[in-house]
């Protein structure tokens, strides 16, 4: 893998998503970071980062994209496909801590999950 040259829009990103734990629109991640950058910058920079596994993509039911360094799939090492939870009152994004169970007919080769569950999350019920 080629190495790639840390900036301070770089290390202002990493620092928002570490920091806040949760899944972050691009528009509220440029809102947080607290360094002059354009959308194009942010978008190359969180697109790199997911090439390189430091941050996956979590894209919602209306298209919007999500960022999230995932803090509880360190310890399970859950795969990058796992399931995701949007909470309708308080909008927020975050990994599922446990497996998803599915299944799909027979002679369906699943490759990649992009999944969010819709619902209300522990903290509102």
């Amino acid at each position: 893998m080629l190495k790639r040259r840390n900036t301070t829009t770089k290390e202002a990103v990493l620092s928002v998503l570490t920091s806040k734990r949760r899944a972050m629109s691009q528009d509220a991640i440029m809102q947080q970071i607290g360094v002059n950058a354009d959308r194009a910058t942010i978008y190359r920079v969180l697109n790199r980062f997911c090439e390189d596994g430091l941050v996956h993509k979590i894209i919602a039911e209306d298209g919007k994209q999500y960022f999230a360094v995932c803090m509880k799939c360190d310890e399970t090492k859950l795969a990058d496909n796992h399931f995701h939870f949007r909470c309708t009152s308080c909008q927020t994004i975050e990994c599922l801590p446990e497996a998803v169970h599915f299944s799909v007919p027979n002679g369906y080769n699943v490759e990649s999950v992009n999944c969010v569950l819709t619902g209300v999350c522990p903290q509102c019920s």
